[in-house]
């Protein structure tokens, strides 16, 4: 991944990054983004990378020998820490909507921050929000006290993150909106995208910042914007 795009995306919200997707495509329809809200441990960390991925459960104590749940919880820390500098550790809780066990807090985030990682993702549940590691975005689906049962059912394979699937690999653009998986043929289009699509925004975004805006200026921007958007 060119450095320079990824420091773009780092400079970008989700929700740019969701249209420049639909510039770069042509046409509206664009749907792998998560559904629902969620929150942000730093409002203006952003995440962008590709993805680890993995499940946890904690609303019950797992029933699997002691040696088999050691064994996988290794083998996710070592496919989080071979993911590659930047990679985004994508955890789905399969608790959900019903999930307790905060698996990131101060420990896990620096652990995996430590990994050279560059945020976590997931549907579940966050906490220590004082004492996460800085500069390791979180965007989580609920904010809790306890870290209940957790532990790792499964380490890389597909898994759901609020209505959008991730498969190991996706490359993910996060943030205090949520997240898209932005489809790999258009990663190499999403600057160009991106310039088009913020410049097409400036045709009503400067008229209407400007004086004298009336309906007469906003109809012949709104043309002009019409004319030129996806």
């Amino acid at each position: 991944m060119d450095n320079a795009l990824i420091t773009l995306l780092k400079s970008v919200d989700t929700p740019t990054v969701c249209n420049a997707i639909e510039v770069a495509q042509g046409k509206r329809g664009f749907n792998a983004f998560t559904r629902g809200t969620m929150l942000a441990s730093d409002p203006k960390g952003v995440i962008v990378g590709y993805a680890v991925t993995a499940q946890i459960a904690a609303l019950a104590p797992p029933t699997e020998d002691a040696a088999v749940i050691r064994a996988r919880r290794m083998d996710y820390y070592k496919a989080m820490a071979q993911g590659g500098a930047g990679a985004v550790a994508v955890v789905e809780d399969l608790d959900y909507p019903h999930c307790i066990g905060a698996y990131w807090g101060e420990v896990n985030t620096t652990i995996h921050k430590g990994f050279g990682m560059a945020g976590a993702l997931t549907n579940g549940v966050m906490r220590d929000l004082g004492d996460l590691a800085a500069d390791f975005p979180v965007v989580a689906g609920s904010i809790g006290p306890s870290h209940g049962f957790v532990h790792v059912r499964s380490v890389n394979q597909p898994i759901r993150i609020m209505g959008m699937d991730v498969r190991p690999g996706d490359f993910i653009h996060a943030d205090r909106h949520g997240a898209a998986v932005v489809p790999p043929d258009v990663i190499g289009q999403l600057a160009a995208a991106i310039a088009k699509m913020q410049a097409t925004e400036k045709l009503v975004l400067d008229p209407a910042r400007g004086p004298g805006f009336d309906f007469a200026a906003f109809e012949a921007a709104w043309l002009a914007f019409e004319a030129a958007r996806v």
